[in-house]
């Protein structure tokens, strides 16, 4: 993965999140406040606006600048998420500017832990880390397995739809959709299917 590939990751996030808004607010309508689609849309499209003319940039300097720009520009619960997810990644891509699957999987792992510490939440409770953390692991099995780029993004992406999908019989444990109890079981987590849009886009640019 080099630094075009990676600003064709986060373009195209831009344009499938907004291709898909609309399922994401009524996701969002159901069980929060309606307005991750719109949020999480804009916030790519920032990050795109921001990270246009970087190209040479290394890949842990434009991740950073991902992060900062979601964190600023995207309101709600999912703008400190995903801003922290990228954010926590960059250390481990500082300085490369080409990515092997080992490294790609150990930033993911290191932005998922990061996720987990700001959102105090776990595998189960019904958030954007039933996908992430099932996810970073595919990732990490295929590094050890010596796969390649195409694909480990590939596998990820393909646990992280399931895991998008088991979210819904859940009971949200955290956030806004928590206050429903019972009620919010029988939806899907929108931080779940954004984030399972996300890297099925990263599969497709790594393919």
């Amino acid at each position: 993965m080099n630094s075009s590939q990676y600003l064709a990751w986060i373009e195209q996030s831009a344009a499938a999140l907004s291709a898909a808004q609309d399922e994401l607010t009524a996701l969002d309508t159901a069980i929060g406040d309606g307005d991750h689609g719109l949020n999480i849309q804009r916030g790519f499209h920032k990050a795109v606006e921001k990270l246009h003319g970087q190209e040479g940039q290394d890949l842990g300097s434009l991740a950073k600048t991902t992060g900062m720009t979601l964190l600023s520009s995207v309101g709600g619960a999912s703008g400190p998420l995903y801003g922290t997810l990228f954010l926590k990644a960059a250390p481990a891509l500082n300085g490369k500017t080409d990515l092997d699957t080992a490294t790609l999987a150990q930033a993911i792992a290191d932005g998922v832990a990061g996720l987990a510490a700001r959102g105090q939440a776990v595998v189960g409770d019904k958030t954007m880390i039933d996908v992430w953390q099932p996810a970073a692991a595919a990732l990490q099995q295929a590094a050890a397995d010596g796969a390649d780029l195409a694909t480990a993004s590939a596998k990820a992406a393909a646990v992280a739809q399931e895991a998008a999908e088991s979210t819904i019989p859940l009971v949200a444990k955290k956030g806004r959709a928590s206050y429903l109890g019972e009620r919010s079981a029988g939806h899907k987590d929108p931080g779940a299917a954004s984030s399972a849009i996300i890297l099925h886009v990263l599969a497709e640019v790594l393919a």
